[in-house]
């Protein structure tokens, strides 16, 4: 049904002015002048057909049309300031979706987590994980974490952090006459495939100048976690992204047997759609996780195995 509403700068104007009884503490109020509270509320009565006002010399009274109508138009900025009050509380706080992948999530995102958490008690945040594109007109996710070259259309995309690419394993396998000491030795030991990333090994023993490694064979797994703990299990080599295996290098469950690294022309992108940046939850998780990112880009790399 097709709604006939009056302006509302005209009941603006109305409700403050008989709150007030004076237009020109209702001006002061809304900060406007008494003329434009004056020509509001005229525009209201002519709208509506019907006097709002008695206005004498020095005072002003509300018709008995005024007196009927200000109940309820009071109730209703009432009710529409209570509704905003409870907008902006519920987005100042609340609850904020994170969305990234699996891997990033537990080796980089949610050991960090805790930090904005104290920060920002009011928040509560929900790590959702996939790598799916994300409709965030359509699902209930504020901001996401992803791995790419940061060509998301219509989002905002800024970069987090690069990525270099190392051969990562156990520090058994470095150990010993027969154990990897340089990247021909390879052909001796089981390369670990992520299969979101098929030609990782073949791009980085070109890069590296290795021959006579046969890229294509070895154990595949779906996603980074299990082939970065079947290298920590010493099933074989796995390329490692700096992000992701570095807390298990800085513990010793991982080692890095050589000294090339390879830079990806990929790296990890904070995502949200442009507006999303008003949002005052958004916003100060946003600001948290690039100044954090900002850190840990400065922080130097593990060393290779001795």
């Amino acid at each position: 049904m097709k709604r006939t509403l009056p302006p509302l700068n005209g009941l603006r104007a109305f409700e403050a002015a008989a709150r007030h009884m004076s237009f020109t503490d209702a001006a002061d109020e809304l900060s406007v002048t008494q003329a434009a509270i004056s020509h509001q509320v005229r525009g209201l009565e002519q709208r509506l057909g019907l006097k709002l006002f008695v206005r004498r010399n020095r005072s002003l009274l509300l018709s008995e049309a005024g007196q009927a109508y200000l109940p309820a138009v009071r109730a209703a900025f009432d009710q529409l300031n209570e509704a905003t009050e409870k907008l902006l509380q519920k987005d100042r706080g609340g609850h904020l979706t994170v969305t990234t992948t699996s891997s990033f999530a537990v080796k980089w995102l949610v050991p960090r987590l805790g930090g904005f958490q104290r920060a920002n008690p009011e928040i509560d945040v929900r790590v959702s994980t996939g790598t799916g594109l994300v409709d965030f007109s359509r699902e209930d996710v504020d901001i996401g974490i992803r791995y790419g070259r940061g060509h998301w259309p219509s989002l905002t995309a800024e970069r987090l952090m690069s990525e270099d690419i190392m051969p990562v394993c156990a520090p058994s396998l470095v150990k010993g006459p027969n154990g990897l000491k340089k990247p021909a030795d390879l052909k001796r030991f089981t390369l670990l495939h992520i299969g979101p990333f098929p030609d990782d090994w073949q791009i980085w023993l070109t890069a590296a100048g290795v021959k006579g490694v046969d890229s294509t064979r070895g154990t595949s797994f779906d996603f980074s976690l299990a082939a970065y703990q079947a290298a920590m299990d010493g099933l074989g080599v796995a390329l490692g992204r700096h992000a992701l295996v570095a807390p298990d290098l800085k513990a010793g469950r991982l080692v890095v047997p050589f000294d090339f690294k390879m830079s990806s022309d990929a790296a990890y992108y904070l995502v949200y759609p442009p507006e999303a940046i008003r949002r005052r939850k958004i916003k100060a998780f946003r600001d948290w996780i690039v100044s954090l990112s900002e850190v840990q880009q400065e922080q130097p790399q593990q060393p290779r195995a001795a």
